[in-house]
Protein backbone atom coordinates (compact mmCIF):
# COMPACT_ATOMS: atom_id res chain seq x y z
CA UNK A 1 0.00 0.00 0.00
CA UNK A 2 1.04 3.11 -0.68
CA UNK A 3 1.60 6.43 1.48
CA UNK A 4 0.79 9.58 0.45
CA UNK A 5 3.28 12.42 1.20
CA UNK A 6 1.27 15.68 2.20
CA UNK A 7 4.69 17.38 2.52
CA UNK A 8 5.75 17.20 -1.00
CA UNK A 9 4.26 18.55 -4.15
CA UNK A 10 4.91 17.16 -8.07
CA UNK A 11 5.40 19.96 -10.52
CA UNK A 12 5.11 18.90 -14.31
CA UNK A 13 5.68 22.12 -16.82
CA UNK A 14 4.23 21.15 -19.95
CA UNK A 15 3.86 22.45 -23.74
CA UNK A 16 2.60 20.01 -26.16
CA UNK A 17 0.73 20.75 -29.63
CA UNK A 18 -1.98 18.10 -28.69
CA UNK A 19 -4.40 16.92 -25.80
CA UNK A 20 -2.45 14.87 -22.91
CA UNK A 21 -3.29 10.94 -24.17
CA UNK A 22 -5.32 8.83 -22.15
CA UNK A 23 -2.53 7.13 -20.56
CA UNK A 24 -1.12 10.77 -19.15
CA UNK A 25 -4.04 11.76 -17.70
CA UNK A 26 -4.25 8.26 -15.92
CA UNK A 27 -0.78 8.58 -14.98
CA UNK A 28 -1.63 11.67 -13.45
CA UNK A 29 -4.60 10.82 -11.54
CA UNK A 30 -2.92 7.91 -9.98
CA UNK A 31 -0.41 10.19 -8.77
CA UNK A 32 -2.91 12.51 -7.31
CA UNK A 33 -3.34 9.78 -4.76
CA UNK A 34 0.65 10.04 -3.50
CA UNK A 35 1.19 13.86 -3.58
CA UNK A 36 -0.07 17.42 -4.74
CA UNK A 37 0.21 17.42 -8.34
CA UNK A 38 0.64 21.16 -10.23
CA UNK A 39 0.14 21.35 -14.24
CA UNK A 40 1.97 24.50 -15.65
CA UNK A 41 0.79 24.12 -18.77
CA UNK A 42 2.39 26.51 -22.17
CA UNK A 43 0.69 24.28 -24.68
CA UNK A 44 -2.05 26.71 -27.48
CA UNK A 45 -4.91 27.78 -26.38
CA UNK A 46 -7.28 25.10 -27.45
CA UNK A 47 -4.93 21.83 -26.06
CA UNK A 48 -4.40 23.65 -22.52
CA UNK A 49 -8.38 24.16 -22.92
CA UNK A 50 -8.96 20.86 -23.77
CA UNK A 51 -6.24 19.33 -20.92
CA UNK A 52 -7.80 21.58 -18.59
CA UNK A 53 -10.81 19.68 -19.28
CA UNK A 54 -10.07 16.35 -18.94
CA UNK A 55 -7.34 16.46 -15.86
CA UNK A 56 -8.83 15.29 -12.65
CA UNK A 57 -10.11 17.83 -9.90
CA UNK A 58 -7.66 17.13 -7.81
CA UNK A 59 -4.65 18.10 -10.37
CA UNK A 60 -4.21 21.63 -10.33
CA UNK A 61 -3.94 23.27 -13.50
CA UNK A 62 -2.20 26.78 -14.42
CA UNK A 63 -1.09 28.60 -17.05
CA UNK A 64 2.32 29.11 -17.83
CA UNK A 65 3.75 32.29 -17.38
CA UNK A 66 4.45 34.69 -20.94
CA UNK A 67 7.63 33.54 -22.55
CA UNK A 68 10.42 36.00 -22.84
CA UNK A 69 12.75 35.94 -25.03
CA UNK A 70 15.99 34.04 -24.57
CA UNK A 71 14.39 31.86 -21.92
CA UNK A 72 13.61 28.66 -21.19
CA UNK A 73 10.20 28.41 -20.72
CA UNK A 74 10.31 24.55 -18.84
CA UNK A 75 12.41 26.52 -16.05
CA UNK A 76 9.76 29.23 -16.24
CA UNK A 77 7.05 26.71 -15.58
CA UNK A 78 8.79 25.01 -13.30
CA UNK A 79 8.90 28.06 -11.28
CA UNK A 80 5.47 29.17 -11.96
CA UNK A 81 4.87 25.74 -10.46
CA UNK A 82 6.67 26.65 -7.01
CA UNK A 83 5.17 29.98 -6.89
CA UNK A 84 1.85 28.47 -6.46
CA UNK A 85 2.16 25.78 -4.40
CA UNK A 86 4.48 25.84 -0.75
CA UNK A 87 5.23 22.24 0.15
CA UNK A 88 9.13 21.72 1.43
CA UNK A 89 9.52 18.80 -1.03
CA UNK A 90 9.54 18.95 -4.67
CA UNK A 91 9.50 16.79 -7.44
CA UNK A 92 10.32 18.36 -11.02
CA UNK A 93 9.48 15.86 -14.02
CA UNK A 94 9.02 16.22 -17.76
CA UNK A 95 5.97 14.86 -19.27
CA UNK A 96 7.42 11.51 -20.69
CA UNK A 97 8.46 10.41 -16.81
CA UNK A 98 6.89 7.65 -15.26
CA UNK A 99 7.16 7.32 -11.30
CA UNK A 100 6.19 4.60 -9.31
CA UNK A 101 4.84 4.85 -5.70
CA UNK A 102 7.59 2.65 -4.14
CA UNK A 103 10.47 4.67 -6.27
CA UNK A 104 8.90 7.96 -5.24
CA UNK A 105 8.43 7.47 -1.65
CA UNK A 106 12.07 6.42 -1.46
CA UNK A 107 13.00 9.67 -3.15
CA UNK A 108 11.71 11.59 -1.15
CA UNK A 109 12.48 9.96 1.75
CA UNK A 110 16.48 10.70 0.89
CA UNK A 111 15.56 14.28 1.47
CA UNK A 112 15.90 13.66 5.12
CA UNK A 113 19.94 13.21 4.15
CA UNK A 114 20.21 15.04 1.22
CA UNK A 115 18.71 18.49 -0.34
CA UNK A 116 18.88 16.91 -4.31
CA UNK A 117 18.27 13.55 -5.27
CA UNK A 118 19.27 12.90 -8.84
CA UNK A 119 17.44 9.34 -10.13
CA UNK A 120 18.39 7.58 -12.93
CA UNK A 121 16.00 6.84 -16.50
CA UNK A 122 15.20 3.93 -18.17
CA UNK A 123 13.44 4.08 -21.51
CA UNK A 124 10.24 1.51 -21.67
CA UNK A 125 9.24 0.81 -24.57
CA UNK A 126 12.81 0.41 -25.89
CA UNK A 127 12.69 1.37 -30.19
CA UNK A 128 16.23 1.43 -31.74
CA UNK A 129 16.35 5.48 -31.17
CA UNK A 130 15.77 4.43 -27.43
CA UNK A 131 18.05 2.35 -27.14
CA UNK A 132 20.91 4.70 -29.28
CA UNK A 133 20.31 6.82 -26.70
CA UNK A 134 20.98 4.36 -23.63
CA UNK A 135 24.24 3.98 -24.80
CA UNK A 136 24.73 7.27 -23.91
CA UNK A 137 22.80 6.97 -19.81
CA UNK A 138 25.29 4.09 -19.49
CA UNK A 139 28.91 6.17 -20.47
CA UNK A 140 27.32 8.88 -18.13
CA UNK A 141 26.72 6.43 -15.40
CA UNK A 142 29.98 4.43 -15.76
CA UNK A 143 31.57 7.69 -15.39
CA UNK A 144 29.33 9.88 -12.58
CA UNK A 145 25.50 9.43 -13.04
CA UNK A 146 23.06 10.01 -16.19
CA UNK A 147 21.25 13.11 -16.42
CA UNK A 148 17.56 12.36 -16.15
CA UNK A 149 14.23 14.02 -16.76
CA UNK A 150 13.87 14.64 -13.61
CA UNK A 151 14.88 15.50 -10.21
CA UNK A 152 13.86 16.15 -6.17
CA UNK A 153 14.72 19.03 -4.42
CA UNK A 154 14.13 20.30 -0.96
CA UNK A 155 12.86 24.05 -1.98
CA UNK A 156 14.44 25.33 0.82
CA UNK A 157 17.65 24.53 -0.63
CA UNK A 158 16.72 27.21 -3.88
CA UNK A 159 16.87 30.64 -3.76
CA UNK A 160 13.48 32.18 -4.10
CA UNK A 161 13.59 32.57 -7.64
CA UNK A 162 14.50 29.12 -8.02
CA UNK A 163 17.12 28.94 -10.81
CA UNK A 164 17.63 30.69 -13.73
CA UNK A 165 15.80 30.32 -16.97
CA UNK A 166 18.70 32.26 -19.63
CA UNK A 167 20.03 28.62 -20.14
CA UNK A 168 19.49 25.30 -21.76
CA UNK A 169 20.87 22.38 -19.52
CA UNK A 170 18.28 23.18 -17.02
CA UNK A 171 18.51 20.01 -14.82
CA UNK A 172 22.52 20.96 -14.40
CA UNK A 173 21.41 24.18 -13.43
CA UNK A 174 19.32 23.41 -11.02
CA UNK A 175 21.47 21.22 -9.24
CA UNK A 176 24.65 23.81 -9.71
CA UNK A 177 22.55 26.12 -7.84
CA UNK A 178 21.40 23.85 -4.93
CA UNK A 179 25.01 22.79 -4.68
CA UNK A 180 26.10 26.71 -5.13
CA UNK A 181 23.79 27.33 -1.72
CA UNK A 182 25.70 24.86 0.37
CA UNK A 183 23.12 22.18 -1.13
CA UNK A 184 23.94 18.25 -1.32
CA UNK A 185 23.06 16.15 -4.06
CA UNK A 186 22.62 12.31 -4.15
CA UNK A 187 23.13 10.53 -7.26
CA UNK A 188 21.05 7.78 -6.93
CA UNK A 189 22.27 5.32 -9.72
CA UNK A 190 20.20 2.73 -8.00
CA UNK A 191 16.49 4.59 -7.86
CA UNK A 192 15.50 3.69 -11.67
CA UNK A 193 12.61 5.64 -13.33
CA UNK A 194 10.91 4.71 -16.08
CA UNK A 195 10.85 7.45 -18.97
CA UNK A 196 8.62 6.85 -22.33
CA UNK A 197 10.93 7.20 -25.72
CA UNK A 198 10.30 10.12 -27.72
CA UNK A 199 9.48 9.92 -31.43
CA UNK A 200 11.76 9.09 -33.98
CA UNK A 201 11.60 12.66 -35.21
CA UNK A 202 11.72 14.39 -32.03
CA UNK A 203 14.61 12.10 -31.28
CA UNK A 204 16.63 13.66 -34.39
CA UNK A 205 15.53 17.15 -33.30
CA UNK A 206 17.38 16.40 -29.47
CA UNK A 207 20.81 15.62 -31.09
CA UNK A 208 22.59 19.30 -31.40
CA UNK A 209 20.53 20.16 -28.38
CA UNK A 210 22.31 17.98 -26.41
CA UNK A 211 25.27 17.70 -27.69
CA UNK A 212 25.22 21.75 -26.63
CA UNK A 213 25.08 20.85 -23.41
CA UNK A 214 28.32 20.22 -23.02
CA UNK A 215 29.17 23.52 -23.07
CA UNK A 216 28.59 23.74 -19.56
CA UNK A 217 31.39 21.27 -19.05
CA UNK A 218 34.47 22.03 -20.38
CA UNK A 219 35.90 18.61 -19.70
CA UNK A 220 33.56 16.75 -21.60
CA UNK A 221 33.77 19.25 -24.24
CA UNK A 222 37.05 18.99 -25.62
CA UNK A 223 37.10 14.95 -25.24
CA UNK A 224 34.03 15.26 -27.29
CA UNK A 225 35.72 17.26 -29.95
CA UNK A 226 38.79 15.61 -30.17
CA UNK A 227 37.28 12.52 -31.07
CA UNK A 228 36.79 13.51 -34.82
CA UNK A 229 39.98 14.78 -35.83
CA UNK A 230 41.54 11.86 -33.70
CA UNK A 231 39.83 9.49 -36.34
CA UNK A 232 40.73 11.67 -39.07
CA UNK A 233 44.48 11.53 -38.08
CA UNK A 234 44.39 7.67 -37.68
CA UNK A 235 42.62 8.03 -41.75
CA UNK A 236 46.07 10.03 -43.11
CA UNK A 237 47.99 7.33 -40.95
CA UNK A 238 46.14 4.35 -42.33
CA UNK A 239 44.96 2.86 -38.99
CA UNK A 240 41.56 3.86 -39.16
CA UNK A 241 40.11 0.00 -38.51
CA UNK A 242 42.14 -0.11 -35.81
CA UNK A 243 41.29 3.16 -34.05
CA UNK A 244 38.05 2.70 -35.29
CA UNK A 245 37.88 -0.78 -33.63
CA UNK A 246 40.14 0.44 -30.28
CA UNK A 247 37.56 3.25 -29.93
CA UNK A 248 34.57 0.76 -30.12
CA UNK A 249 36.28 -1.95 -27.91
CA UNK A 250 37.00 0.90 -25.46
CA UNK A 251 33.48 2.50 -25.42
CA UNK A 252 31.16 -0.91 -24.95
CA UNK A 253 33.70 -1.54 -21.82
CA UNK A 254 32.76 1.61 -20.23
CA UNK A 255 29.21 1.28 -21.37
CA UNK A 256 29.08 -2.13 -19.55
CA UNK A 257 30.49 -1.04 -16.24
CA UNK A 258 27.53 1.64 -16.41
CA UNK A 259 25.37 -0.67 -17.49
CA UNK A 260 26.02 -3.32 -14.50
CA UNK A 261 27.00 -0.36 -11.49
CA UNK A 262 24.44 -0.30 -8.48
CA UNK A 263 22.02 -2.78 -9.93
CA UNK A 264 21.56 -1.42 -13.72
CA UNK A 265 22.27 -4.66 -14.95
CA UNK A 266 18.66 -5.65 -13.78
CA UNK A 267 16.84 -3.19 -16.35
CA UNK A 268 19.11 -2.40 -18.64
CA UNK A 269 19.45 -5.07 -21.32
CA UNK A 270 22.70 -7.36 -22.02
CA UNK A 271 23.22 -5.32 -25.44
CA UNK A 272 22.75 -1.99 -24.64
CA UNK A 273 26.28 -1.26 -24.64
CA UNK A 274 26.72 -2.73 -28.18
CA UNK A 275 24.78 1.01 -28.73
CA UNK A 276 27.48 3.27 -26.99
CA UNK A 277 29.86 3.21 -29.71
CA UNK A 278 26.98 4.69 -32.36
CA UNK A 279 26.18 7.20 -29.83
CA UNK A 280 29.78 8.23 -29.70
CA UNK A 281 30.09 8.26 -33.44
CA UNK A 282 26.73 10.83 -33.30
CA UNK A 283 28.02 13.32 -30.81
CA UNK A 284 31.44 13.08 -32.19
CA UNK A 285 29.85 15.31 -35.36
CA UNK A 286 27.37 16.87 -33.20
CA UNK A 287 29.59 18.37 -31.06
CA UNK A 288 31.18 20.14 -33.36
CA UNK A 289 27.79 21.54 -35.05
CA UNK A 290 27.36 22.73 -31.63
CA UNK A 291 30.11 24.84 -31.83
CA UNK A 292 29.59 26.40 -34.81
CA UNK A 293 26.07 27.42 -33.11
CA UNK A 294 28.30 28.49 -30.77
CA UNK A 295 30.21 30.92 -32.50
CA UNK A 296 26.51 32.25 -34.15
CA UNK A 297 25.26 33.39 -30.93
CA UNK A 298 23.94 30.48 -29.68
CA UNK A 299 21.93 26.84 -30.13
CA UNK A 300 18.22 27.76 -31.43
CA UNK A 301 15.50 27.16 -28.72
CA UNK A 302 11.81 28.36 -28.94
CA UNK A 303 12.53 30.92 -31.66
CA UNK A 304 15.39 32.32 -30.78
CA UNK A 305 18.54 31.26 -29.16
CA UNK A 306 20.08 30.18 -26.08
CA UNK A 307 24.14 31.06 -25.66
CA UNK A 308 24.79 29.59 -22.11
CA UNK A 309 23.76 25.80 -21.22
CA UNK A 310 24.20 26.32 -17.76
CA UNK A 311 25.85 28.95 -15.56
CA UNK A 312 28.95 28.24 -14.07
CA UNK A 313 29.72 26.93 -10.50
CA UNK A 314 32.10 30.58 -9.79
CA UNK A 315 29.32 32.53 -11.27
CA UNK A 316 26.86 30.63 -8.83
CA UNK A 317 28.38 30.81 -6.21
CA UNK A 318 29.32 34.99 -6.37
CA UNK A 319 25.83 35.96 -7.97
CA UNK A 320 26.33 39.34 -8.23
CA UNK A 321 24.28 40.50 -11.27
CA UNK A 322 23.30 37.36 -12.28
CA UNK A 323 19.66 37.79 -13.63
CA UNK A 324 16.89 35.91 -12.45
Amino acid sequence: MSVRHPDAVYVLPLRSGTPLAAEALAYLRALTRELAVVVVDGSPDPVRAANARALPDEVRHVDAPAPRRGRNGKVLGVRRGLAVSDAPRVVVADDDVRWEAAALGRALAMLDDVDLVRPQNVFDPQPWHARWDTGRSLLNRAVAGDWPGTLVVRRAALPPHGYAADVLFENLELVRTVRARGGRERVARDLLVRRLPPTARHFWQQRVRQAYDSHAQPGRLLVELAVLPSLLVAVQRHRVRRAVAGVAVATVGLAEVGRRRDGGARVYPASAALWAPVWLGERAVCAWVALAHRVRGGVPYAGTRLRAAATTNRRLRHPVGLAA
